[in-house]
């Protein structure tokens, strides 16, 4: 068999809830070789007959897919197995599931995490305002945001906020220089909202920082990349933390999603104790 896997990600829909189970997935496995062949918006017999006859010409294709019709799944799941490839759906059995608890009949309606709702607006709303208020911008409108983030440079400030704007938090971030650096509002009133302060390890942030000079082609040694100056910068920023007492997050090994979801957690325990 060939080594490198041929993965297919087989969707109704945009695929993205695919790409988050396979994400996953492979990361269970540290030596997996693989391709991915992504197929979004997959809703009739002929595309998926179409997918199959290239899958078949390789031994080691794996399916993966989540196609909310019954009958398409299950023409998905008996052709793949006449074929013999290796195919697993993500969604029929939960739904079918939830459908028994519930007592309620799903609507199979491919997309529908997707509706142009309230939620879908809250969430345009929100990535408008984040953008609006990334890396210091609009001080003056802080008040407004879910979440504020504040960190050194290099801190995973402006990702992060991305994410959880697309999650329906309006969220502002401010570069934590010296303490001059936070906005008066802030300063008179240090829970005007959820605000969060992000720290990492010193020498994981010269790297950081290193590669950042690397890529923009600046190779003169500054204070931005002095281990001595940047070990400084984070105690500082600790110091001002712990004196608005606000709550923290070391980012050192975190990914985005990771930092997120302890955002998302000190946020909730802020609104159950507003």
């Amino acid at each position: 068999m060939n080594s490198t896997y041929q993965i297919y990600l087989i969707s109704d829909s945009t695929g993205e809830t695919l790409d988050r189970i396979f994400l996953a997935i492979k990361a269970q496995f540290k030596n997996m070789d693989y391709k991915v062949h992504t197929y979004s918006f997959t809703r009739t017999e002929n595309q998926i007959l179409k997918i199959l006859s290239e899958a078949e010409k390789d031994s080691s294709s794996i399916i993966l897919y989540s196609i909310v019709d019954n009958g398409l799944a299950k023409y998905l799941a008996n052709t793949s197995d006449d074929k013999k490839i290796p195919c697993f759906g993500v969604l029929g059995d939960l739904i079918l599931n939830f459908s028994k608890l519930l007592n309620q009949k799903a609507s199979h309606e491919p997309s529908g995490q997707h509706a142009l709702n309230d939620e879908y607006y809250k969430r345009i709303a929100a990535i408008q305002f984040t953008m609006n208020h990334d890396d210091g911008n609009l001080v003056k409108e802080i008040g407004k945001s879910d979440i504020i983030l504040l960190g050194v440079s290099r801190t995973s400030k402006t990702p992060t906020s991305i994410y959880l704007a697309n999650k329906g938090f309006k969220t502002s971030n401010i570069p934590l220089v010296n303490e001059n650096s936070i906005p008066q509002a802030l300063k008179e009133n240090p829970k005007i909202t959820c605000v969060i302060g992000l720290n990492t390890e010193p020498e994981r942030l010269v790297d950081i920082r290193n590669n950042r000079m690397n890529s923009l082609k600046e190779n003169e040694n500054t204070s931005y990349t002095n281990l001595d100056k940047i070990r400084k910068e984070v105690d500082e920023a600790k110091k001002t933390f712990r004196k608005y007492q606000w709550p923290t997050i070391d980012v050192t090994r975190k990914s985005v999603e990771e930092t997120a979801a302890s955002v998302i957690k000190i946020y909730e325990i802020y609104k159950q104790n507003g």
